[in-house]
């Protein structure tokens, strides 16, 4: 193969789409074309191994925030033992602050922004006879939208069957959210919808059953929006789940409607919140109805059976611990099913750092470059509330202790004066204390942690059991197991504290 399209996902069950893209459009480059995509963990040096034994003139690497770390030492390791092939990067992580990356150093060429059609130019001039003189540099115009051809029959059977198929509608986001670098698009560009909704019908036919859209804003234009929903309400009985990413003050009657016809767990939205603070919200030039987002959310959980998934950010700049919990709070009392709580990155190129020295705001230089502290959260109480996103997402959002998450709402209730945020802080600041870390935690270490604080907290054993270990409602035999063994370690702890 003269082109290895290449990256490393972060998961064998993602699939890369953007190299699919690229595929799709080479045109007559494309039986020169070849497709590999790896993993994280995977060592660079196998992956260059892999890659060279196809012999390949070209190799294209999809450079994102997970991988950018193996992807240097692979591209290390590539241009030591074969200089001669031409190594071209791309994606988001290294289109912005370019020059400045030891990636661009090391590599022969970089494509910035959407590449269908730059790296396919650049490979029919690196392929074509003669000395081309060419910038490292590859940048152009944004193709047009019409133009692109769609990359949806690259997605294999195996990829059918075991991956996320990745699909979009739109590209581009209307709203300037200054953490983001969907503030950079200039406008929404939408793809022709018929001809969108014919590829979908051919994913249907050859088998797909879950759809993850990638659309920055996929409510944004209802009757598009209502279009697409109501193709995929004709094929509900097919059993199919869909996720969208949708703005979380914009759900117009219409689309309402159709939401309704879906059946429970069918549809998830993931609803980028990402600070109930208005003040901080337009520091990062967020708009938002707030007394919108409470009536939606509202709708979404007495009257749909759609999935709800919140985002939050923790170290915006003016959010403080205490306006950060205020909103964790009213978040949670919206019903959601699951509040995600992310850390502030620094991503590349995005116009977030004009915020650096008046909010003293300061950034891990190691991916995914995470904030450390601001002039408003000292590191220390940084660390505490990256501690909590990780614990919340262990026992919250895992869905595997809901008997024990409906005990800490209710005591939130008696005594935290209704703030969930508090409560779960004190339970976070136990597990620090018993774990020291939150990785490498089994679900049975989960059980007997949940047990001692709630112990801790005047529950008698039983009562602790009863909360913690309370099975789910799709529990497996693996589970019940897990369940037991739990609750015995719990009561051998208990008879030699006595």
């Amino acid at each position: 193969m003269n082109i290895l399209l290449t990256t490393i996902n972060s998961r064998y069950h993602h699939s890369s789409f953007g190299l699919r893209y690229l595929y799709a459009n080479l045109e007559e480059l494309q039986p020169q074309a070849q497709i590999m995509e790896f993993v994280l963990g995977k060592n660079p040096r196998d992956i260059a191994e892999s890659l060279l034994a196809k012999n390949p003139k070209i190799i294209g690497i999809g450079v994102y925030i997970w991988n950018t770390t193996q992807v240097l030492e692979l591209v290390s390791h590539l241009k030591k033992i074969a200089p001669e092939v031409i190594v071209v990067l791309g994606g988001p992580e290294i289109s912005y602050e370019t020059e400045g990356q030891e990636l661009y150093r090391l590599c022969d060429f970089v494509v910035k922004g959407e590449a269908e059609f730059l790296f396919r130019d650049l490979c029919r001039k690196l392929l074509s006879p003669g000395d081309h003189p060419l910038p490292k540099l590859v940048s152009g115009p944004l193709p047009n939208i019409d133009e692109i051809k769609f990359p949806y029959e690259y997605y294999s059977d195996e990829d059918i069957a075991h991956r996320v198929i990745y699909v979009e509608a739109s590209r581009g986001c209307p709203y300037k959210c200054e953490y983001c670098l969907s503030s950079l698009d200039t406008s929404v560009r939408n793809f022709k919808v018929d001809l969108f909704l014919a590829e979908m019908q051919k994913l249907l036919d050859r088998g797909a059953r879950s759809f993850k859209f990638v659309d920055r804003t996929f409510n944004l234009s209802p009757s598009i929006s209502g279009k697409i929903m109501e193709f995929f309400s004709r094929h509900i009985d097919l059993g199919l789940f869909l996720h969208f990413e949708m703005v979380p003050d914009r759900l117009p009657s219409e689309l309402r409607e159709w939401i309704k016809k879906f059946p429970e767990a069918s549809l998830q939205f993931e609803v980028g919140v990402q600070t109930w603070n208005p003040v901080v919200a337009a520091n990062v030039s967020r708009r938002q109805d707030y007394t919108k987002i409470v009536e939606n959310f509202r709708f979404l959980h007495d009257e749909t059976g759609v999935h709800t998934h919140a985002d939050l950010i923790v170290g915006l700049p003016g959010e403080t611990k205490e306006s950060f919990g205020q909103g964790f709070d009213a978040l949670s009392k919206c019903q959601v099913d699951e509040v995600q709580v992310g850390i502030l990155k620094r991503l590349k190129g995005t116009p977030v750092i004009r915020h650096d020295q008046n909010f003293k705001m300061v950034y891990s230089d190691q991916p995914p470059f995470q904030i450390l502290k601001n002039k408003d959260i000292s590191f220390a109480e940084m660390q505490k509330l990256v501690r909590f996103a990780q614990f919340w997402d262990l026992y919250a959002n895992s869905g595997n202790f809901r008997s024990l998450m409906a005990h800490f709402r209710q005591e939130a209730d008696e005594q935290c004066s209704g703030s969930l945020f508090a409560m779960f802080w004190s339970f976070s600041e136990f597990l620090t204390a018993r774990h020291g870390q939150t990785h490498a935690l089994s679900r049975g270490s989960l059980m007997e942690s949940a047990q001692a604080y709630l112990i801790s907290q005047g529950l008698s054993q039983s009562q602790a059991e009863n909360i913690a270990c309370a099975p789910t409602k799709k529990m497996k035999v693996s589970d019940a197991l897990i369940v037991a063994a739990a609750k015995t370690k719990a009561s051998q702890r208990q008879q030699k504290h006595h």
